[in-house]
């Protein structure tokens, strides 16, 4: 089976056999913020059998009239999300990943910049 993943209007491809030998590159490095909208919020606070109260209390952080999902320093200069499973090196919600994780490397500021893409994520092709 192919597990090379293309977008229109991207030069790179994504191999996706590769994640299980990544270190959840793109799940940490610097500080930055992990966008959740409304519906992501209720959607993992449910697969967490938490309230949506409970889980905005614990793990959302509001960012102007956004929200993001809160991370934890791993050492310096290197943060993750804070559903990132340091010990398997990967996501520990992923079935329910907000839509930011699920377009990633395909995000617009890499369209025109492959070679940023390519030192974000090894499994750029």
């Amino acid at each position: 089976m192919d597990s090379y993943i293309k977008q229109d209007g991207y030069k790179f491809s994504f191999d996706s056999s590769e994640c299980s030998a990544c270190q959840g590159f793109c799940c940490r490095g610097e500080s930055g913020y992990i966008w959740i909208n409304y519906q992501e919020i209720v959607k993992v606070a449910n697969h967490l059998s938490l309230s949506r109260d409970e889980f905005s209390n614990k793990y959302i952080k509001k960012v102007k009239h956004r929200y993001s999902l809160i991370e934890k320093q791993l050492g310096y200069k290197d943060y993750a999300c804070i559903f990132f499973d340091e010990k398997l090196n990967r996501c520990g919600i992923y079935e329910v990943r907000p839509n930011q994780c699920k377009t990633f490397p395909f995000w617009e500021q890499f369209k025109g910049n492959e070679m940023e893409a390519r030192k974000e994520c090894p499994a750029v092709k």
